[in-house]
């Protein structure tokens, strides 16, 4: 199979300031639709999302402030079409330790995607039966326990980080092929049994 290596994952690093720009309900809800549905004008995306022009424009140059997004210079007069700036972002605990007010955006920001996700994968529940067979297969839920330290969880982000982006693009030359949604959750089994100390770096990925 060809992996299309020549089509890189992109993913950009947020920062404490993007992070803070990003926890926000139209701004999350804009992101995740231009990754989703290709580049857009703010008037289709404002009608995608049952909102206003005015309000669109505004938040997605607030968007484009941080680097989230762009615009394609494909637009006609005033009108300007927008575009993800990359297919995924990340960030790092430890970069966020020393502000709280964006340690408190990207504890909105994750329960805003936890909600994202209950909403797309109810969707699919919902009409999965109409998918031919092979789709059904390969699409669902599963869930694993593995007991690691911070430096081995890292290690096999990374490892599962690799295998994405090789797959990323494979099919993108085959008419069958459909984009898949892959969420990649991982958390303490025993959240109350604290450990002493740290030890991995904090970095997480999210593509919606």
């Amino acid at each position: 199979m060809d992996t299309n290596p020549e089509q890189p994952w992109t993913r950009l690093d947020l920062t404490a300031e993007s992070v803070k720009v990003l926890a926000h309900p139209l701004r999350s809800r804009l992101l995740s639709a231009l990754r989703r549905g290709g580049p857009a004008s703010a008037t289709a995306l404002a009608a995608e999302l049952s909102t206003n022009t005015g309000a669109t424009s505004y938040h997605l140059r607030k968007l484009e402030s941080v680097g989230l997004v762009e615009d394609t210079g494909g637009g006609r007069g005033k009108e300007r079409i927008w575009q993800a700036a990359t297919e995924s972002h990340a960030w790092s605990h430890a970069d966020l330790a020393d502000d709280e007010d964006a340690r408190t955006a990207l504890g909105w920001l994750v329960r805003d995607y936890h909600r994202q996700f209950d909403v797309a994968y109810s969707r699919w529940l919902d009409v999965a039966e109409s998918w031919p067979m092979p789709w059904q297969e390969v699409s669902g839920m599963g869930d694993a326990w593995v007991e690691v330290t911070p430096e081995q969880a890292r290690q096999m982000q990374a490892e599962l980080d690799a295998v994405v982006a090789r797959y990323a693009h494979a099919g993108a030359e085959d008419p069958r092929a459909r984009r898949l949604h892959l969420y990649m959750t991982s958390f303490p089994l025993e959240p109350d049994d604290v450990p002493a100390t740290g030890g991995a770096d904090g970095t997480e990925d999210a593509g919606s």
